[in-house]
């Protein structure tokens, strides 16, 4: 399927390159060099799909993204972003504000055709994907604290932006520590609550006996303790979300109260006869299989039912280790400030320590040894000695040490080193070289010229 394409982008080699590979498959091709040149032709034109660089000077994809979604004749448009995203803010505005897809930087050249007919072909998806972002303008600090520039991450920044402004309950998934919470906080801070409360309930956290009266409050009397009335949780979520973590572990006849409440949006309080209406959002997560939990009757199916409207899969930092390195340096710069220490940065030696652990704890586990090696290192480059001992011994893919990559010469050392990552990549994938490549941010190409190069078999 062809069409009109126009490409901005204010490099000239990229747009190029884009332009060529693109008009080479039969498209018509429209170029713009900068923000305001593309809003110039866009005034006169409508082409069917649009390639925007993210950051520009001046008139950047953000504007672009903003001036298109405000005109009829352009806000169903698909838009692919081309990007080289580091932290979350950009992807969920860019998702929130309607864009397609991403193309990130260095990109596949294999995927830019495909990327294209995708668009092309499901333009009336994009329209739809439009109708669900709202006009309004937003920017919250909070959900810079979610990092990421893998396709899964990326996967999950688009969600965020399409549920955010609808009030559809969401099943937040994921192994402890992968950041649930804030992926939680992130669709709240998109959404049209977002000056009203989020209320946070650990349902883990908090004694079986004492979870229903913090959930729905409690009356004078109700129980030997209770000399007041007590507001619960969904009261003071009026008007805001209220966040559920760790759902699996309600007991069953909090189950059936939760159902009611997620019917109904009313219940009682404790040692309370007056039904309580309430105007909230709720989101859930946990890290538990529901489904299993559902067959070995331990969970409700009809709650299941109604928590899983939307579900959101948090990936484990094993499986997204291209980001490991970008978490690292932001988790760096936040405790250097904090402590006021300057942030010099890892050595070698600690990057690849930090690429090949295993991660059973996720990124709160590499916040945690960020946070010591910092305060070990005292404003110096953090070395190996820096982070705890488990780092090495607790490895998931034992390679070779930074040691014997010191003893080698720099081309063997290199070499080395290089056929560790697409060996680690490769078993993380189970073998799939598109998500390999993804993992280590290399276009396929590259990948299988390294597989013949060093003769690494599947």
């Amino acid at each position: 399927m062809t069409g009109s394409i126009l490409i901005i982008d204010d490099e000239e080699n990229l747009r190029t390159t884009l332009a060529e590979i693109l008009r080479a498959n039969g498209h018509t091709i429209y170029q713009a060099a900068d923000g305001a040149e593309a809003i110039e032709f866009l005034n006169e034109s409508a082409p069917d799909l649009v390639f925007c660089d993210w950051k520009m000077p001046s008139v950047g994809g953000e504007e672009i993204l903003r001036f298109m979604r405000r005109s009829p004749q352009h806000e169903a448009i698909p838009v692919i972003i081309v990007t080289a995203f580091g932290s979350s803010d950009s992807a969920i505005e860019a998702a929130r504000l309607g864009a397609y897809d991403f193309l990130t930087k260095p990109f596949d050249l294999d995927e830019i055709s495909l990327k294209a007919d995708r668009a092309l072909a499901h333009a009336s998806l994009n329209r739809e994907v439009a109708a669900l972002r709202s006009g309004a303008e937003r920017n919250c600090a909070t959900t810079g604290r979610l990092v990421g520039s893998s396709r899964t991450m990326l996967d999950v920044f688009t969600m965020i932006g399409k549920v955010a402004e609808t009030d559809s309950t969401v099943l937040i998934c994921g192994e402890s520590g992968t950041g649930k919470e804030l992926v939680a906080e992130a669709i709240h801070s998109y959404s049209r609550r977002k000056e009203n409360p989020f209320v946070v309930v650990n349902c883990a956290a908090i004694p079986e006996g004492l979870l229903e009266s913090e959930l729905f409050g409690h009356e004078r009397g109700a129980f030997t303790g209770a000399v007041a009335r007590k507001i619960g949780r969904f009261e003071l979520a009026k008007g805001g979300t209220i966040f559920l973590d760790e759902i699996g572990e309600l007991s069953p006849s909090l189950q059936v109260k939760l159902l009611r409440v997620l019917q109904e949006h009313t219940f009682e309080r404790v040692g309370g006869t007056e039904s309580v209406h309430g105007d909230f959002r709720v989101l859930t997560a946990t890290n538990r299989n529901l489904e299993a939990c559902v067959e070995e009757k331990l969970f409700r199916e009809d709650l299941f039912y109604r928590l899983n409207v939307v579900r959101i899969s948090v990936p484990a930092l094993r499986e997204r280790r291209s980001d490991i390195v970008v978490l690292a340096e932001h988790f760096l710069r936040r405790y250097s400030e904090k402590n006021n220490l300057p942030a010099l940065g890892f050595s070698e030696d600690s990057i690849l320590m930090l690429q090949t652990y295993s991660y059973p704890g996720n990124v709160r586990e590499l916040e945690n040894m960020v946070e010591r090696a910092v305060l070990m290192a005292q404003g110096r480059i953090i070395m190996p000695g820096h982070f705890p001992p488990n780092l090495q011994r607790n490895r998931e893919n034992p390679g070779p040490r930074a040691a014997d990559f010191l003893s080698l010469p720099f081309h063997k050392a290199t070499a080395e080193l290089e056929k560790q990552l697409i060996v680690n990549a490769l078993k993380e994938a189970k073998g799939n070289k598109t998500e390999a490549a993804d993992r280590l941010q290399i276009n396929r190409r590259l990948l299988y010229k390294k597989l013949a190069d060093y003769r690494i078999e599947e």
